[in-house]
């Protein structure tokens, strides 16, 4: 007896399954106006989210409203226009911020969360303090005190380096906006660093990336987060040396070169 044969797929259902360009097909050598639109029309959000204005304030209000208080720092790009040709002036903090995070004589902590413009201010804007709001007490729970806040403008990964070594983090939690994609132009990444320090690499951190509506849910990035932090913290380690085992779906560990970083 032959086994039955299994069903035929269409184009339509591997459409069903991605947010990828697939099977769009085409008008003479041409695509099909649709397709063009909706391509012209992500690309051009794509764009706006890079260039979008960082909300400080209303970030630093929602943080207020969580019982966080904030510290504003920035890098030493001047403007976004710097900050775009000049990556490296954004992974090292401007002279007026040392001194600012100096003075305020901050305690040294086991965990320092830094929030950055990165390469997607729009994805910053809209779901830093959503995740926040639902890690800070996850870590809570796990007794993690959040010791310091910070806001940094004009910001890579690398800046939170320098920012954890400042106030003394044992481990850092750095949320910034992804490079946008065609799909998701508001994706917003975690970058878990253990004793951050100048000169690490991105193979010393971890990354749960992929945040927003139709990706990873605050609730699974801040469980995901939380457990790289408490393991990070016992295991004294970041990177790929720490695994993401926490259950939550598949490892999003941190390799040199990670595809939507803003380092």
């Amino acid at each position: 007896m032959k086994a039955p044969a299994p069903p035929s797929r269409s184009l339509a259902d591997l459409r069903d399954l991605t947010p990828a360009r697939v099977g769009l097909g085409r008008s003479g050598a041409s695509l099909p106006t649709d397709a063009l639109l909706s391509f012209t029309m992500d690309h051009a959000r794509a764009r706006d989210a890079v260039h979008a204005p960082f909300d400080v304030a209303g970030i630093t209000a929602g943080l207020t409203g969580l019982g966080l208080g904030p510290v504003e720092v920035s890098s030493q790009a001047r403007s976004r226009r710097d900050y775009l040709r000049r990556p490296d002036l954004g992974r090292v903090l401007d002279p007026a911020s040392v001194r600012s995070l100096k003075e305020r004589a901050i305690a040294a902590c086991r965990c320092a969360i830094v929030i950055g413009d990165g390469l997607s201010p729009t994805a910053v804007n809209v779901h830093a303090v959503e995740l926040l709001r639902s890690l800070v007490p996850r870590l809570g729970a796990d007794q993690i005190e959040v010791g310091a806040v910070i806001v940094a403008s004009g910001a890579r990964v690398a800046l939170g380096d320098e920012i954890g070594d400042v106030v003394g983090a044992r481990m850092l939690v750095m949320l910034i906006g992804e490079r946008p994609g065609l799909s998701a132009p508001d994706s917003l990444g975690a970058y878990l660093t253990f004793a951050p320090r100048i000169g690490l690499t991105d193979a010393e951190r971890n990354c749960v990336s992929n945040i927003h509506g139709a990706g990873l849910s605050y609730q699974e990035a801040a469980f995901r987060i939380s457990w790289l932090v408490r393991e990070g913290l016992a295991r004294q380690i970041t990177g790929v040396a720490l695994k993401d085992e926490s259950g939550g779906g598949s490892s999003q560990n941190a390799l040199p070169g990670c595809d939507k970083s803003a380092t």
